[in-house]
């Protein structure tokens, strides 16, 4: 189900997913399917959207506006939904448990992509790191949508209608940010700096990416979505007078090695389940 529009203007999600039965499943995996290698995709993207959510919904009742908080909540809840779709879709694929994939992994288990690994920071760290986020993420789900693995494709498409509404926001913000001399770009600058290094890890290539390709569920590599990523942002760049990000300097290890403020990040989500491993999300 899409979202839905509430009367004062905000949107919600109600995600129902729909998949197909074991059986099915099963069928088209030995048919035509790099198993392991769509495994990969689908807990990257998972992953992925369940850090960002989860690092947005610390702004809950600190946001700097009261639209903001609102704002904020729901991109999270939104985030999180589509994880916990991503998280369906492996289950169905592996035959795992969806909670378990979310919540019972050490940290060094999970393969977000570094750029989400820093810390929630101040307001211009979280529009900064959202804006190359979700930029990159729109690139990501092109390629996708098109795919030959049907299941993802299907939802991909419905991410796709939602996640327009999240660089909306965030394109809003960092232009308001960058236009507004002193603090407020100044802040926006030194956040960006501090992301550059890790801004391009999105686009970290999968260890068996090749099978992707040549299954059809991914149309171009990552050097390619890299570039496509580059195109669309760089009119933003120069518009607002930004340096662009630089090309990951150890492209390999994108989605490893996860620092300290993720670590804090995991002791606050999994809290709950490891006091009480029967707890369901």
């Amino acid at each position: 189900m899409p979202p839905s529009d509430q009367p004062d203007g905000r949107r919600t999600a109600q995600w129902e997913l729909t998949v197909p039965g074991p059986a099915q499943m099963t069928s088209i995996a030995a048919a035509i399917l790099p198993t392991t290698a769509l495994a990969d995709l689908l807990l990257s993207m998972a992953d992925d959207e369940f850090v960002i959510g989860f690092s947005d919904s610390e702004w809950t009742g600190i946001a700097p506006l009261l639209e903001e908080d609102v704002a904020m909540s729901s991109l999270a809840q939104d985030e999180i939904g589509h994880a916990a779709a991503l998280y369906g879709l492996l289950a169905e694929l592996t035959g795992t448990d969806p909670d378990a994939l979310a919540y019972d992994r050490e940290p060094d288990a999970y393969r977000h992509c570094r750029l989400l690994d820093h810390g929630r920071g101040d307001w211009a760290m979280t529009i900064a790191r959202r804006f190359l986020y979700d930029t990159a993420d729109a690139v990501r789900l092109d390629a996708l949508a098109a795919g030959s693995w049907a299941p993802l494709a299907d939802l991909t498409a419905k991410l796709i209608r939602e996640e327009r509404y999240h660089r909306m926001h965030a394109g809003t913000w960092l232009d308001r940010l960058a236009r507004t001399d002193g603090e407020p770009r100044d802040r926006l600058l030194a956040a960006l700096a501090e992301l550059a290094p890790d801004a391009a890890t999105v686009f970290t290539p999968l260890p068996d990416e090749p099978a992707l390709l040549a299954a059809g569920i991914l149309a171009v590599d990552s050097a390619e979505l890299e570039n496509r990523w580059r195109a669309a942002i760089a009119p933003t760049f120069e518009r607002l007078r930004m340096p662009m990000p630089p090309f990951a300097r150890d492209p390999l290890r994108g989605r490893l090695d996860h620092g300290e403020a993720f670590r804090w990040l995991w002791s606050e989500f999994t809290m709950v389940r490891r006091s009480d491993p029967g707890a369901i999300w």
